[in-house]
């Protein structure tokens, strides 16, 4: 029986590059990235702004068309949107005008599936996600962080083999993000999901996964590949630990550089413009 170590990858990238015309020529977002996911590992994707980590997550999404190279889940290629993988967004994107029950229900609804079992469901991932007592509340009702809650138990609630998510913490303050934090780890490992978390948060990124893929500032590549192996089920509770700390200094290590080159190449075109 296979090991997760010694598992086949779910999720491949293999050599993608993406580029967008701009007035100064082509824009080289993404550029020869490749890696792979094995079934329930967690990879946090960080680097500077505009290292292109959403255009990488749009294109494994299958929202970013016309690029180069290959995604494959399962052996299977694609080049659109597909049934297995799910997206959670940095903006909260709940349905105002549906109850909790209902918005995480919506997808089962237009899988026409029948109301008493799409509600079923709907309640064992409203439960999961700790919204217990909240099915027939509103979002207007709820906190950013329970808004949030409400899109991740949407998004789980039609199965996907991998899990997405693009920033989904990033307008909430620090004390929630590492609450929240705690909940995908309980989640993921009660699910076995296969995540891909796209985070400028370097605590957020070493505190959830197994690896974090550090990518340097424009043109967008692997700068670094780094193992997190702290013990798991893992907490919150291990952010104050030496091991965390010397993660986290690795981490920032490579972004800091990245950003830096980042900042300068930003003031030497200011410079030029000016």
């Amino acid at each position: 029986m296979e090991t997760p170590s010694q598992a086949k990858p779910l999720l491949v990238v293999d050599d993608v590059s993406m580029h967008f015309p701009t007035s100064e020529g082509p824009l080289i977002a993404v550029d020869h990235v490749s890696m792979a996911v094995k079934p329930g590992e967690f990879l946090s994707v960080i680097g500077p702004s505009g290292c292109g980590k959403s255009t990488l997550f749009n294109i494994i999404g299958g929202l970013q068309g016309n690029y180069e190279g290959t995604v494959t889940v399962a052996g299977e290629q694609i080049r659109g949107p597909h049934p297995a993988i799910g997206m959670v967004f940095q903006e909260e994107s709940t349905f105002p005008w549906r109850t909790v029950l209902d918005n995480v229900a919506f997808p089962l609804e237009i899988l026409k599936m029948g109301k008493a079992e799409r509600y079923e469901k709907a309640r064992h991932f409203i439960a999961m996600v700790g919204l217990d007592g909240f099915e027939k509340r509103y979002p207007a009702e709820l906190s950013g962080g329970m808004k949030q809650r409400v899109s991740l138990a949407r998004t789980l609630a039609f199965e996907p083999k991998i899990l997405l998510m693009d920033e989904p913490f990033a307008s909430l303050d620090e004390q929630t993000r590492l609450l929240l934090g705690d909940k995908i780890l309980q989640i993921q490992q009660e699910l076995k999901q296969t995540t891909l978390l796209i985070t400028h948060n370097i605590t957020e990124a070493v505190q959830l996964s197994d690896r974090v893929l550090v990518m340097t500032y424009r043109p967008g590549r692997l700068k670094r590949m780094v193992d997190i192996s702290l013990p798991r089920p893992r907490t919150s509770e291990v952010v104050g630990s030496t091991d965390f700390g010397g993660y986290v200094a690795t981490v920032w290590a490579d972004l800091r550089e990245e950003a830096t080159r980042g900042l300068e190449e930003s003031e030497a075109r200011s410079r030029k413009a000016g």
